[in-house]
């Protein structure tokens, strides 16, 4: 093998134990890269997420769906480490390489010429009167809900409009309120009626769920804004914090979840970036065929 622009040393590989392709699949590369004198370290998605090394790879790879890509995503992001996401099954909106592929892919990241999508992370606080702050970051979304089933929830949401100035946007009686990046639109605020954005843009999706008053519109602002979601005073039934689908925390009555874009960007490589625009066309079927008809 010809010396490469990139170095590597250490490799992390994050596994969906419940694919048992993942796990095969796990075993080919951590054969090949062993073969390059790369120390391969395996974590398991089913581990709690406080488990995975803290000694950052120089690549991570994801090996299952685009659920196992937020873990990996949130667990390096913040140093800056590449992620190499293999899609194992169904076509996912964010795994973009083909198993078969990944080889391939992983010479040409090599030598510098893979393709590489930078991505919008959020970064989420939760201020408590009394309590200490808590923090998470996500790739997808965070969304304020309620606990209960059709269960209103009261929610007002300001804006920055200058550095540490806020005002506010509006009021929500609503069943929640999904703060979605690009890379989440394609998730579940899709399935809640928001805008589809190019992964790659520096947006956030404001998006209502079931809101009371129907007026209550999805808005795409800039990431740069801070968002600050409060839950009301008068709240009487449970809230939850979701991160990425995956993390939950309970909010209290004058909670104020502040979000803005974090300081990094999840760096996802991919071997073509029509990958993404055939998923949206496959899963959403928009090649205007249908069940039992040929081609239009």
């Amino acid at each position: 093998m010809a010396d490469s622009p990139r170095q590597i040393k250490k490799a992390l590989l994050f596994i969906n134990p419940k694919k048992k392709s993942a796990l095969l699949m796990a075993e080919e590369i951590r054969r090949e890269l062993e073969g390059r004198r790369i120390e391969v370290i395996f974590h398991s998605t089913a581990d709690n997420f406080e488990a995975y090394p803290k000694n950052q790879p120089d690549i991570a790879f994801s090996l299952g769906g685009d659920g196992t890509v937020l873990y990996a995503a949130r667990a390096v992001a913040p140093a800056g480490a590449p992620i190499f996401s293999i899609s194992l099954g169904t076509l996912g909106f964010i795994t973009a390489v083909k198993k078969e592929d990944w080889l391939s892919v992983f010479e040409d990241w090599l030598a510098d010429r893979a393709k590489v999508s930078l991505r919008t992370m959020l970064k989420i606080s939760v201020d408590r009167k009394g309590g200490t702050p808590a923090q998470n970051i996500c790739l997808n979304d965070a969304v304020v809900s309620a606990s209960g089933i059709a269960k209103l929830i009261r929610l007002r949401l300001e804006t920055e409009t200058a550095v540490g100035e806020l005002t506010e946007l509006g009021r929500y009686r609503s069943d929640g309120l999904i703060i979605a990046t690009p890379t989440g639109s394609t998730a579940y605020s899709m399935a809640a009626g928001g805008p589809i954005l190019d992964p790659e843009m520096e947006a956030l999706i404001i998006n209502p769920i079931c809101p009371f008053t129907l007026s209550n519109r999805p808005a795409v602002l800039p990431s740069r804004q801070k968002m600050v979601v409060t839950v009301g005073e008068d709240q009487r039934s449970g809230v939850l914090l979701t991160v990425d689908g995956q993390i939950t925390r309970e909010l209290e009555p004058g909670d104020r979840v502040i979000l803005e874009a974090a300081p990094f960007r999840a760096i996802l490589i991919s071997s073509d970036r029509r990958a993404y625009y055939t998923a949206l066309r496959t899963k959403l079927n928009w090649s205007g065929t249908y069940k039992g008809e040929g081609d239009a």
